[in-house]
């Protein structure tokens, strides 16, 4: 628990200097965060469902799947299942759902550099960590 505590206040730390987004932006990205969440994490389920080879979309289109590609959908189902169970804690503004938030960017990075996709990995984690450090204040 003091390691994901010590990564978390790092990554923190990088992004303090940061320039702030105006106090309506970040309450408007607070509103619609637990959505993004359920949605996002509905649409990761699927998606992984079939890059593993386990969605009935996935058989139809004749998907390949090499191991790349099968990790990287397993990763995809693993920071899913965390966007979704975000969501009913995010909606309630609760740090421990901001947590998950911050552990299914990790995850969806790492799978972004599985496929060796650097650019995706790099402009994620810039974009993604900037907008949940910016949040970070409205969850206890």
């Amino acid at each position: 628990m003091a390691q994901s505590k010590d990564l978390i206040a790092t990554v923190e730390d990088i992004y303090a200097k940061a320039p702030a987004l105006p106090a309506n932006i970040r309450e408007i990205i607070v509103k619609i965060t637990p959505w993004l969440a359920l949605i996002f994490g509905i649409l990761g389920i699927i998606g992984g469902l079939g890059a593993v080879g386990l969605s009935p979309l996935a058989g139809f289109a004749g998907v390949q799947v090499g191991m790349s590609v099968l990790v990287s959908g397993v990763l995809t189902i693993i920071y899913s299942i965390l966007l979704l169970m975000a969501f009913p804690k995010v909606q309630k503004n609760q740090l421990a759902g901001w947590n998950l938030l911050f552990w299914s960017e990790v995850v969806s990075i790492v799978s972004s550099l599985v496929l060796v996709n650097i650019i995706s990995a790099i402009v994620g984690a810039l974009i993604g960590f900037y907008i949940l450090f910016q949040i970070k204040s409205y969850y206890k």
